[in-house]
């Protein structure tokens, strides 16, 4: 069986997946966490695009880099700290983050989640924010 795999970069401040909101009687996604959802499976899709592949139909591996803004508000040594990992982001919380990314990639990259297998996620604080995204599955 052949690996493949796929990697892509989601630009800006990750955010996690909001809770449902409810409105005479009916529950609907919070605009942020649909447009944010929107924005990962548009890249997810270019990346498949480009590298020539359809949504995997195998049990998959998921790795997750949530990469947060150092807050220019915070001191220098504190923001030195960040740089070298000693402190870590707080909010979102990283299961929510994984959520989101999991719920946009749902018929990009993989046909239904219920494939994830394995995930591995970390965030992280970086000048240059972002989550880094990596779906592997066995064909």
């Amino acid at each position: 069986m052949a690996r493949q795999d796929l990697s892509f970069w989601i630009p800006g401040q990750p955010i996690g997946k909001g809770r449902p909101r409810f409105a005479r009687g009916r529950a609907y996604t919070p605009g942020i966490t649909h447009r944010a959802e929107l924005k990962v499976a548009a890249i997810a899709s270019d990346a498949m695009i480009d590298a020539g592949l359809k949504p995997f139909t195998a049990p998959v591996s998921v790795v997750i880099i949530a990469r947060y803004r150092i807050p220019p508000s915070w001191p220098k040594a504190k923001q030195a700290q960040a740089r070298i990992h000693e402190v870590s982001p707080g909010k979102p919380d990283l299961d929510n983050v994984v959520k989101l990314v999991l719920d946009a990639c749902n018929g990009v990259c993989f046909e239904d989640d219920g494939q994830v297998a394995w995930i591995e996620a970390i965030k992280t604080f970086s000048d240059e924010p972002g989550i880094m995204v990596r779906v592997a599955a066995d064909r």
